[in-house]
């Protein structure tokens, strides 16, 4: 199960093109100007089975990418992790949201690291007020980074994806 807080079907800003887009409850990072502050308290949502979610992702055949946000998925990294390891056994992209870092997550709990193993993008690290701009492509602060999650496994450390796509080239 999952404590969902929302479910947006066709946004075009939590990553390159159409996406489903799954805001979960609870967050324990509390970042100074988050746009998601109703997200936070954990005793809030709507549980949802890990096989309704990816039944409702089915339901919209124009969506092949997934975006987990927050609160923070990765604090519900076991149900996170079923639903994404469906979804791209089923040809999905997806990607998350998360306020730790790579590293963070690299050195985390069994659970965050079989969802980290389940996603192809991670957009990592708090938000930061201070660092805020306008002009980053999926990203709100100047620290917060796109990685591709397959190739950091491999090599063990962050690299940041070179996808044009994640980039705004195109």
């Amino acid at each position: 199960m999952i404590k969902i807080a929302g479910i947006e079907n066709d946004s075009i800003v939590d990553g390159p093109g159409i996406r489903m887009v799954f805001f979960c409850q609870g967050c324990p990072h509390h970042c100074v100007g988050c746009h998601n502050e109703e997200t936070w308290d954990f005793s809030g949502g709507t549980p949802m089975d890990e096989d309704e979610l990816f039944n409702i992702v089915k339901g919209n055949p124009i969506c092949r990418k997934v975006t987990f946000s927050g609160g923070e998925p990765f604090e519900q990294a076991a149900g996170f992790a079923k639903l994404a390891k469906k979804l791209r056994e089923n040809g999905y992209e997806v990607a998350s949201y998360s306020g730790y870092t790579f590293e963070e997550l690299l050195s985390g709990t069994a659970e965050q690291k079989e969802l980290l193993s389940n996603i192809d993008i991670l957009i990592d690290g708090r938000f930061i007020l201070e660092k805020r701009s306008l002009d980053l492509n999926f990203r709100g602060s100047t620290n917060q980074r796109i990685i591709d999650v397959p190739k950091s496994l491999i090599e063990k450390k962050a690299v940041l994806t070179t996808d044009g796509r994640w980039l705004g080239e195109y």
